[in-house]
């Protein structure tokens, strides 16, 4: 019932940026500000491994330490979107990117279609 949406992937050189969105919507018994969200990466041959989370307030965030001082997590819970901004990127970032949203009190999840983000020169 609930969707999340990502856009905002492409190829860029390395140490370029880009800034992904995931936009949330059709939530009915539930709001946005009830979800902590993530992103998570999945590489050719690697596990889906969690890059940054957000709480549902958005006064917590978390790293992964591979993208620690380059990417930040944010979000707006009136555009019911939340962000990663990725700078400083390297060709070891390339990979699909999905969002995720998770209930705080259910603790279920909702994953969206992923977006591609390739870094080579």
């Amino acid at each position: 019932q609930v969707q999340v949406v990502e856009s905002g992937g492409g190829l860029v050189q390395p140490g370029g940026s880009l800034r992904l969105s995931c936009a949330a919507s059709r939530f009915t018994f539930s709001s946005f500000s009830t979800y902590a969200m993530s992103w998570y990466r999945q590489a050719p041959g690697k596990e889906r491994e969690l890059v940054a989370s957000i709480t549902s307030g958005g006064g917590n965030t978390n790293y992964a330490d591979s993208v620690k001082g380059r990417f930040t997590i944010s979000r707006d819970n009136a555009k019911k979107t939340v962000y990663l901004q990725m700078n400083s990127l390297k060709p070891e970032d390339t990979a699909v990117y999905y969002c995720n949203a998770r209930h705080i009190y259910s603790r279920a999840d909702v994953w969206g279609q992923g977006t591609q983000v390739t870094v080579s020169s």
